[in-house]
């Protein structure tokens, strides 16, 4: 932490004195935890998952619909020993998981909680971020970390460098994918249909970019170990979108259906969302 290198931003920064690229000093700060209800059905279940929201971000989309803790940086300062009193009641609240989502910041503290406490949790461990990764970091979590839950946002350095000022995005989050893959390579589902481990990569298809989305799901099709694919239909314009005024409107079906039948056509697994999750009615009162 004295000189932080925990995401590709690699901004070097003593988050002890000051913050880093992700907004954040050297206290683990998250903005909500709960049941949540609205990911991938073999996440969510039927008791949900147990999300913790984690404030901050490497990225800052300019889309974001977690806007308000990933560019507002709402949330409180908690110790790990909060943390882990928190990862324990949602259990024993009936989650099906503990999600970390946006945690990559904070990895460091996440895996030294969960050494400690990881044998004794007895629930899938899952890291949902948004696939901007250093490898090292990752390993990090290697053997703490049951599912990866990451998107994989563009292939193009145009589009990651407009939207998310990331133009290295593809550069890094492919390495990080393969790593993923590397650490759990096999999709375990259990008889209740609930993820145990493996790796599910989301996609949300941008307005106006369907032909980015197509290079991306070649390129997963191409990987030796496949992971299960979720195709993202959800975007809607928030935060900054309007003042980009090619994504400052909602997908077409036609852009949707261009990308979800090259998924077919390629044999790919996974998800696909329905029409009319373009809002932001599952996103969290933050």
């Amino acid at each position: 932490m004295n000189e932080c290198r925990l995401c590709p931003r690699m901004c070097g920064t003593d988050r002890s004195v000051k913050t880093g690229a992700c907004g954040c000093g050297d206290k683990i700060k998250i903005a909500k935890y709960m049941r949540h209800f609205g990911e991938e059905p073999c996440i969510s279940g039927k008791n949900g998952c147990g999300a913790v929201f984690f404030s901050g971000c490497s990225l800052k989309c300019v889309f974001c619909q977690n806007y308000p803790i990933s560019h507002g940086l709402k949330g409180e300062d908690i110790s790990p020993e909060r943390l882990a009193e928190i990862i324990f009641r949602l259990r024993d609240e009936g989650a099906h998981n503990i999600s970390f989502i946006t945690a990559t910041h904070y990895a460091d503290k996440v895996a030294e909680v969960l050494k400690k406490y990881k044998n004794d949790l007895g629930i899938p461990t899952v890291w949902n971020c948004g696939g901007y990764e250093n490898v090292e970091t990752l390993k990090m979590l290697e053997g703490l970390i049951d599912i990866y839950l990451p998107d994989l946002k563009y292939y193009s350095t145009e589009l990651s460098a407009r939207y998310s000022g990331a133009p290295d995005y593809f550069e890094k989050a492919f390495p990080a994918l393969k790593e993923m893959l590397r650490q759990q390579p096999e999709n375990i589902i259990d008889a209740d249909g609930i993820m145990r481990r493996g790796v599910i990569v989301r996609h949300l298809i941008l307005p106006k970019a369907y032909k980015d989305s197509l290079r991306i799901i070649d390129e997963i099709a191409a990987l030796p170990e496949r992971p299960l694919v979720s195709i993202m239909r959800q975007y809607t314009p928030c935060y900054g979108a309007e003042k980009y005024p090619e994504i400052n409107r909602k997908l077409t079906s036609f852009e949707y259906n261009k990308v979800v039948d090259r998924c077919a056509e390629l044999g790919l697994e996974g998800f696909m969302q329905e029409k009319g999750c373009d809002n932001l009615d599952m996103t969290p009162d933050f």
